[in-house]
């Protein structure tokens, strides 16, 4: 039952990701031709893995206990902060911004990132979760 949540959170969010990211790979081609796309496909890869992480730890998490749990979300959470920051970086001191245009990367990140959010949302809200309720005692 746990694994279906996960991927109806995955697929749930990765619909609308893939169509904002299909949008501005065009839109950015549009307005800022061969810079524009670049930005716009780095951008759309970027946020679909870095969510696909979050989403593949919280699955790996399910039978851990609630300490480890935590430990390794904040682990990823700092890895993929210090992996975000490294490949903006590395974009930044390799490319020129005739190559990969930084305005349709941001606007490309920020959409789809809200796109996605938007889907889990969506996703989780549609999911039926049964949660066991504590045994009371019963006073005779």
């Amino acid at each position: 039952m746990r694994e279906q949540s996960e991927v109806g959170l995955w697929r749930g969010a990765l619909v609308p990701a893939l169509i904002l990211a299909a949008l501005s790979l065009i839109l950015g081609t549009l307005v800022r031709a061969t810079s524009g796309f670049w930005g716009a496909l780095l951008a759309s890869i970027t946020v679909i893995i870095f969510f696909s992480v979050h989403l593949l730890i919280s699955k790996l998490s399910t039978n851990l206990d609630p300490i480890a749990t935590m430990a390794l979300a904040m682990f990823s959470y700092f890895a993929k902060v210090i992996l975000m920051g490294a490949l903006l970086l590395i974009v930044t001191k390799t490319t020129s911004p005739e190559t990969v245009d930084r305005a349709t990367f941001a606007i490309a990140a920020l959409s789809i990132t809200t796109a996605w959010l938007a889907g889990e949302i969506r996703a989780f809200m549609k999911l039926t979760i049964t949660l066991p309720l504590p045994q009371t005692k019963s006073h005779d």
